[in-house]
């Protein structure tokens, strides 16, 4: 990409060269979010350029670099795309090929450093990532559909969201914007976290009606635009509400996230995770004596992941309700759309090689990677 206004355009360029804290990886699946359109266009941040995007996905190791130990030749991984910089008093955090800052929110030259150096996302064939961004999968190679492994990162994501909350086994969870993709992976992890109910809140009546369809614990709320009417349907869904995981994106009010604060019981925890662009009005004292516990998630900590696959690993959670649209490499244009119109358990992933008809795929041959550049 030359200008902020760049499309995304399929070049072929050499392999990228391994580097020192590096590993070469053959990219086995990555999912493509429903906004990355909008991202494309410049709608969510900005990032450097030219770049490969892709800050997340599955793959197999075929190199390391020589101060590389955490992961193998051969290894299954990975790749969160979540760069930190190491200072814990001092947390600087980027995602890698994409946008997202995290630590104090800022950008800082430590940052925008990050995101120069380290550019080779995983919408391509091969791409260089740092370790420090890898986790490996132990017995990943046995798993028949990769292109499923590639929803790990934001059921990692919802994961972190869910324990974040103190969710127990028995207890009541309301996921807010369930038919979203990421509110989809909360419901997944909370069913398989044990909880007693899940409330899925949300827009589109199809996506409600195929999480119900996944659980009988799943109890289904349609938001109707008044917070009033939403919080009260939401707390009397299945009784009182021990967790509430907030998953909306860019909405234009403030509305359906308080109506999942005010379904809250006294004593219960309130975790943000979305993409919500606007001040929330929270009334102190309604907050104090309810004794209520906010917390902010941003993306997981790499045991998180690695335990979700442990669930899915142990078959406590099923991959198989996903509803997989798999894309290749040649027609970015129509993957882009493809994304921008999936929602809740539908995810589109790339499969390098792939045609959008195929299950599974990738070619042996060279270096083909989506680039966002001005060519």
């Amino acid at each position: 990409m030359t200008t902020p206004q760049s499309g995304l355009h399929l070049v072929e360029l050499p392999d990228p060269p391994l580097r020192g804290g590096g590993a070469m990886l053959d990219v086995l699946a990555a999912q493509i979010p429903a906004y990355t359109d909008v991202l494309v266009a410049g709608g969510r941040g900005g990032f450097p350029t030219p770049i490969v995007l892709g800050a997340c996905g599955i793959g197999r190791v075929t190199a390391t670099a020589d101060d590389v130990f955490g992961v193998r030749s051969g290894d299954v991984v990975v790749a969160s795309g979540l760069f930190r910089s190491g200072r814990l008093a001092q947390p600087e955090e980027a995602l890698l090929a994409w946008t997202g800052i995290g630590g104090a929110g800022r950008a800082t030259p430590t940052i925008e450093r990050i995101r120069e150096v380290w550019r080779d996302g995983l919408y391509a064939e091969r791409a260089v990532q740092p370790e420090r961004t890898l986790i490996a999968l132990p017995g990943a190679d046995a798993y028949p559909a990769p292109e499923r492994l590639a929803y790990l990162p934001w059921l990692g994501i919802a994961a972190e969201a869910i324990d974040r909350a103190s969710v127990r086994a028995g207890q009541v969870v309301a996921v807010v914007g369930a038919t979203g993709q990421l509110g989809a992976a909360a419901v997944l992890v909370a069913l398989a976290r044990g909880a007693a109910a899940v409330v899925a809140v949300g827009r589109d009546r199809d996506s409600l009606a195929a999480l119900a369809g996944l659980d009988a614990r799943v109890l289904t709320v349609p938001l109707s635009g008044d917070r009033a009417t939403d919080g009260s349907a939401i707390a009397a869904a299945a009784g009182p509400v021990d967790a509430v995981v907030d998953t909306l994106g860019a909405v234009p009010s403030p509305g359906p996230t308080m109506a999942g604060y005010d379904a809250l019981r006294p004593d219960g925890s309130w975790v943000l995770v979305g993409g919500v662009r606007q001040d929330l009005p929270i009334p102190y004292g309604d907050f104090m004596h309810r004794r209520l516990t906010l917390r902010g998630s941003w993306i997981c900590r790499d045991a998180t992941i690695l335990d979700v696959w442990s669930m899915v690993r142990g078959g406590v959670l099923d991959l198989s309700a996903l509803d997989i649209t798999v894309v290749g490499l040649d027609d970015p244009t129509a993957a882009l759309t493809a994304a921008s119109r999936s929602h809740g358990l539908g995810v589109v992933v790339l499969v390098p090689g792939a045609s959008p008809t195929s299950s599974r795929g990738r070619r042996s041959r060279g270096s083909r990677r989506t680039r966002r550049d001005g060519r």
